[in-house]
C-alpha cells in the first residue's frame, strides 16, 4: 500500500474524490443521478430557505491532523468557511447514500464526524426517499431532517417532490 503525505493529497485533484485517511487515499463511490438530485436539492433548499447557514458539496473537512472526509453536503452556521479546507466542525455532515456504500464504511465516516466534534449527520437513501439523523446519542428515521439544535428544518418533501 503507497501512502502520501496530506501535503500532496491538499495538492491534488483525484477523480473521483477520495477521502484521506492517515496517509491512504479511499475512494469514495460516485454519485449517480439520483444521488446528484439529492444534493442539488439540499443545497438549493437551504441556500433558499435557510439563510443563517452556509453549504457546499463535498467540500473537504479536516476531521484530524491526518485525516480528510469529503460529506457529500456540509452545512455550516453562519457564512462560508475561511480557507480552502473546513477546519472546524460544522454544523451537519450529510451522507447521500449509493448503491455501492456499505453499512461498515458509512459508520466509519460517521465516527470520524463524530470524534471530529460534528454533532449530527444526516444520511438519505435517494433510492428509497428515506432519510436518518445521527447524533452521538443515536439514530433515528426521519421526515424532517433537523440538526442538534432544531434548525435548519429540512423536510423529506422538498428534496423528493412528488
Amino acid at each position: 500500500m503507497t501512502t502520501v503525505p496530506p501535503s500532496q493529497y491538499l495538492g491534488s485533484i483525484y477523480h473521483p474524490d477520495c477521502d484521506y485517511l492517515e496517509g491512504v487515499l479511499e475512494e469514495r463511490n460516485v454519485g449517480e443521478v439520483g444521488h446528484s438530485e439529492v444534493q442539488s436539492a439540499l443545497i438549493t433548499y437551504l441556500r433558499y430557505e435557510r439563510k443563517a447557514f452556509w453549504s457546499g458539496v463535498e467540500g473537504c473537512v479536516q476531521v484530524k491532523a491526518e485525516r480528510f472526509r469529503i460529506p457529500d453536503v456540509t452545512i455550516v452556521r453562519g457564512g462560508k468557511p475561511a480557507g480552502r479546507i473546513i477546519t472546524s466542525p460544522p454544523e451537519v455532515a450529510v451522507e447521500v447514500l449509493s448503491p455501492e456504500d456499505r453499512a461498515s464504511s458509512i459508520q466509519d465516516r460517521i465516527d470520524d464526524y463524530f470524534a471530529f466534534g460534528i454533532p449530527c449527520v444526516w444520511v438519505i437513501n435517494p433510492d428509497t426517499q428515506r432519510a436518518w439523523i445521527h447524533t452521538p446519542a443515536g439514530s433515528h428515521e426521519v421526515r424532517i431532517l433537523r440538526n442538534a439544535a432544531g434548525d435548519p428544518a429540512v423536510p423529506l418533501n422538498a428534496l423528493f417532490p412528488e
